[in-house]
């Protein structure tokens, strides 16, 4: 249930205007400019839009915490919602592979994990969205995917690209592959089979993915690549319509989205750790040369909310522009223009930190609450 309060004393992250003191009312689940209901004094937090997270996988560990374990599916959407909220995330983008690795990231795992993440939306207060990672080299799924993607309730669709293809194209074994066959259930010798008849259609998978990108954007679903390289393999995106650029790996890469006017996500990990995992180009970097349009939080939960905080303390950006790369940026990307500023009239999704700690005390969600710790909690309950 959405409640309807006045939220007094606190600093207010505000369009236009940066962090100010002043009261901000919410009611049946939106903000508005009037007073409303019980006035809750927060004296000493700041109060900032609720953080949009546009692709996020960690919530794998919840839903197979173990190899083989796998978790009540349901059960494991929900403890991973709350550990959503706990991070201040009021949007949750769930990033799912549909991939030839199978095991977790096979296609009838991930069926069932869009089934579960289709039931449980509504039933908490995170908006749980789902995105679907597609691995090009899957032609035979592509005539029956856009129909499926429909059921699910799936608004975005990223194509990627994991296929050791240099190495079957020059006759060696993959890195890794006794690992990555076992993990997909199948002998290593079957698992090698499988991705050399995978590379063989190579040639096929332009025109298809053409077919594919045109059908998708017909029925609205937000289509991006993920780690492109090159300008070049921008381009080939742009021109099929795919206009998301997610973690481009080369500052030449993230440089051609922006030109041709595509948005660009960058993980907000790299940004906190100053440098990609991988060894590819500093997410601030990117940032500090104006090439990001949002964050999100790859891997790593906690990470949207700290990169902004990084960001403005370290003077890379002001609060304000800081904080929009986890929270309006993003909600523009996926066309969500109900979201993403503390305005009246759009939802209630904020994130309340202690003023001093920079720690998430409490997260509301369309007027709900999805988490609340600590001191706060006596302010509200009396």
């Amino acid at each position: 249930m959405s409640l309807d309060l006045t939220l007094r004393g606190a600093t207010v992250l505000r369009p236009g205007r940066g962090p100010v003191a002043g009261d901000l009312p919410m009611a049946g689940g939106l903000l508005t400019d009037a007073p409303a209901g019980r006035a809750i004094d927060l004296s000493g937090y700041l109060i900032l839009p609720g953080i949009v997270d546009l692709h996020g996988d960690g919530f794998e560990r919840h839903l197979a915490p173990r190899r083989g374990v796998v978790s009540a599916m349901d059960q494991g959407i929900m403890a991973a919602e709350a550990e959503l909220a706990a991070n201040g995330i009021t949007t949750a983008v769930l990033a799912q592979f549909w991939s030839w690795e199978g095991g977790v990231r096979g296609p009838d795992f991930a069926a069932r994990v869009f089934q579960a993440i289709a039931a449980t939306r509504g039933t908490v207060a995170t908006d749980l969205r789902s995105q679907l990672r597609l691995e090009v080299a899957l032609l035979d799924d592509y005539d029956r995917l856009p129909a499926m993607i429909s059921d699910w309730g799936v608004s975005y669709v990223v194509f990627n690209d994991h296929l050791p293809r240099d190495r079957l194209s020059e006759g060696r074994t993959p890195p890794r592959l006794t690992g990555q066959a076992l993990k997909a259930g199948r002998s290593p010798e079957a698992h090698l089979e499988l991705l050399h008849r995978l590379h063989a259609r190579r040639a096929e998978e332009p025109a298809a993915l053409e077919r594919l990108c045109a059908e998708l954007a017909a029925s609205g679903i937000h289509t991006g690549s993920h780690d492109d390289r090159t300008a070049d393999a921008r381009r080939v995106w742009r021109n099929r319509g795919v206009r998301i650029a997610e973690f481009p790996e080369t500052v030449e890469a993230a440089e051609a989205a922006r030109a041709g006017g595509d948005a660009v996500i960058l993980g907000a990990p790299n940004a906190v750790r100053g440098a990609s995992h991988k060894g590819n180009v500093s997410a601030l970097d990117l940032i500090a040369m104006g090439l990001c349009d949002a964050l999100a939080s790859d891997y790593h939960y906690p990470s949207p909310r700290r990169a902004a905080l990084m960001l403005a303390q370290s003077g890379v950006l002001d609060l304000a522009s800081a904080w929009a790369l986890v929270s309006e940026g993003p909600a523009r990307i996926l066309g969500l223009t109900d979201r993403g500023r503390l305005e009246p009239g759009l939802r209630a999704d904020l994130v309340i930190l202690d003023a001093r700690t920079r720690q998430v005390a409490a997260t509301f969600a369309g007027g709900r609450v999805s988490y609340m710790s600590g001191e706060i909690a006596a302010r509200f309950l009396g």
